[in-house]
C-alpha cells in the first residue's frame, strides 16, 4: 500500500515543476515555492517507493480500504504545501482547503482576485483538479466496484469479482481512461484557443471543464466568455466528463452499449432547463438561444458538479433556485469525473420502492428487479439504500454541525451539499455563485474539507475505517 502512495505522491510533485516553471517565466518568485515543494515531496515519496518497493503489488480489501481515504488524504497535504509556501500569505488551513476542494473536484475557492494571482497558482490549481478527476476515474472503475461500495459492484470490470485481489486488467483500462481523459481535454483547450480564449486561459480552463472541477483563472468565472459558441463547448465538455468513461472507452473502440444511467442523465439534463428557461421572464434576462444556452449551460455545470457559473443564476426566481438545489446533490454518471448521488442509484432507489410498493398489496408476486438488462440482485439494492441513508444523514449531520458553528440554515444547508457532492458554489450570498469560502471560520472550513472528502469517496469507503471492528 505504502508504495502506491508513494507512486502517487511523486506525481504530484513532479506536476509541481509546471507551475515553477509558469513563475519562473514571468519573475515570479513563488517559482521557489513549488520547485522547493516539489524537490522535497519527489525526494522523500522516491525514498518511500524504494524501501517498500516489490515485485507485485497485491491488495487485500482491508488494504484497498485504507488505502483510497489514505491516498486523497495524503495527497491534498502535499497538494496545499505550495499554496502555504507561497506569497499569498495563506494561512495553512485556507491551503488545505484549497488542496482538498481542486483534488476532489469541487471548485470551492478561499481565493479572491484570481485576475491578478501569479500564474503558477492559478495552474496548480487547475493541475489539481485535473490530476483528481483522472484519479476519481480511475479509482471508480477498478477499486470502488471491488470494495463493493454504495452498488458500484455494477461496474465491475469482471463478471467476477469475489477474488480477494484487484483486477487484474486495471492498468490496462488506467492507460486507456488516461488516453482518453488526455485528448478530451486537449480538444477542450483549442476549442476555447479557437473562441479567443489565451492559451494560457484555454489550459487551465479545459482541465478544469473535463475534470469538472470548475477552477478559474478570473473571478467572473465563465462569465467573462459568456458568448454562445463558448458555452456550447463548455457545456458539451462538462457533459462528456459527467459520462462513464467505460462507455467513452468502448464508445472509442467502436462498441456502442447502452445504459440506463445515461438516459436518466440526458433526460434530467433536459428537463432542468427547459423548466427553468419557461420560468425566467423574458424582460429580465436574454432572450431565444441566447437565453436556452445560458439555462442549459448553467444546468450541465450543476448536475456533472463542475461549478462554473456564466453569471449569478439565484436572481433567477426562487423556482430556479429550487431546481438548482435539488441538482446540486444529483450529479453524473458512476464512472465519470462528475460527484454527487449518481444516476445510476435513482434507477435502482426506484425499482427498490416500486418492488416495496407492489408486494404491500401483491405479497406473493414474484418481482424481479432490473437495471437494464441486468438483474438487480438483493445485496446490490441493500448496498444502495444504505448508501442513500448514508447520503442523507451525512448532509443533515453536516449542515447541524454548520449551523451550531454560526451560519444561518440557508448557508448550512447549501454548503453541506455543494461539499458532500463535490459541485463548488452552492446557494445563498455566503457560497453562492457570486460567493466565496473565504470568510468562513477555520473550523467549518476543516469541516468542508472532510466532508469533500468523504463525499468523493463515495462515503461508504471512508467510514469503514471508522468502525472498530475494522481493525480487530
Amino acid at each position: 500500500m505504502l508504495q502506491l502512495v508513494a507512486f502517487v505522491l511523486s506525481v504530484i510533485g513532479a506536476l509541481m515543476m509546471l507551475p515553477a516553471f509558469a513563475d519562473f517565466a514571468v519573475g515570479n518568485p513563488d517559482w521557489l515555492a513549488f520547485a522547493a515543494s516539489s524537490t522535497v515531496i519527489v525526494f522523500l515519496s522516491g525514498i518511500s517507493y524504494l524501501a517498500y518497493r516489490s515485485g507485485q503489488i497485491a491488495l487485500s480489501r482491508r488494504d484497498i480500504f485504507k488505502f483510497v481515504p489514505a491516498v486523497w488524504l495524503i495527497s491534498s497535504l502535499a497538494a496545499a504545501l505550495p499554496f502555504y509556501l507561497s506569497g499569498l500569505g495563506l494561512s495553512f488551513t485556507d491551503s488545505f482547503f484549497e488542496a482538498v476542494s481542486g483534488l476532489t473536484t469541487t471548485g470551492s475557492t478561499i481565493l479572491t482576485n484570481l485576475d491578478g494571482k501569479p500564474p503558477g497558482i492559478l495552474l496548480w490549481r487547475s493541475l489539481t483538479e485535473w490530476v483528481g478527476g483522472l484519479g476519481i476515474v480511475v479509482l471508480s472503475i477498478t477499486l470502488l466496484p471491488f470494495m463493493k461500495t454504495g452498488g458500484q459492484q455494477l461496474f465491475s470490470l469482471e463478471s467476477s469479482d469475489t477474488a480477494e485481489k484487484p483486477f487484474p486488467k486495471t492498468r490496462q483500462y488506467a492507460e486507456r481512461i488516461a488516453l482518453i481523459y488526455l485528448l478530451l481535454t486537449i480538444c477542450c483547450a483549442i476549442s476555447y484557443m479557437a473562441l479567443e480564449m489565451t492559451a494560457f486561459e484555454a489550459v487551465n480552463h479545459a482541465m478544469a471543464t473535463v475534470s469538472t472541477g470548475g477552477f478559474s483563472t478570473t473571478d467572473d468565472s465563465m462569465g467573462r466568455f459568456a458568448t454562445v459558441p463558448m458555452l456550447l463547448v463548455s457545456t458539451l465538455f462538462m457533459g462528456i466528463g459527467g459520462l462513464p468513461f467505460l462507455f467513452l472507452i468502448r464508445l472509442s473502440m467502436g462498441q456502442f452499449i447502452q445504459d440506463v444511467q445515461i438516459k436518466i442523465y440526458l433526460a434530467m439534463i433536459l428537463t432542468a432547463t427547459i423548466l427553468i428557461y419557461v420560468s425566467i421572464s423574458e424582460d429580465t434576462f436574454h432572450k431565444g438561444i441566447t437565453l436556452f444556452v445560458t439555462v442549459l449551460f448553467n444546468v450541465v455545470s450543476v448536475i456533472t458538479t463542475t461549478g462554473f457559473a456564466s453569471e449569478n443564476y439565484l436572481l433567477w426566481g426562487p423556482a430556479t433556485v429550487t431546481i438548482f438545489f435539488f441538482l446540486t446533490f444529483v450529479g453524473g454518471c458512476a464512472g465519470s469525473t462528475a460527484g454527487g448521488f449518481k444516476q445510476f442509484r435513482f434507477v435502482i432507489a426506484f425499482q427498490v420502492v416500486m418492488d416495496s410498493l407492489v408486494k404491500s398489496f401483491r405479497p406473493n408476486q414474484v418481482r424481479i428487479m432490473r437495471y437494464g438488462d441486468r438483474k438487480i440482485e438483493d445485496r446490490l439494492a441493500t448496498s444502495v439504500m444504505v448508501f442513500s441513508f448514508l447520503y442523507a444523514g451525512t448532509f443533515i449531520v453536516f449542515a447541524v454541525i454548520y449551523s451550531v458553528l454560526g451560519l444561518d440554515f440557508e448557508t448550512a444547508a447549501s454548503a453541506s451539499a455543494t461539499a458532500l457532492a463535490n459541485v463548488g458554489p452552492g446557494i445563498g450570498g455566503v457560497v453562492g455563485p457570486a460567493g466565496n469560502f473565504a470568510d468562513l471560520s477555520n473550523a467549518i472550513k476543516w469541516m468542508l474539507c472532510w466532508e469533500m472528502i468523504v463525499g468523493r469517496l463515495e462515503l461508504m469507503s471512508v467510514y469503514v475505517i471508522l468502525i472498530p471492528a475494522f481493525w480487530d
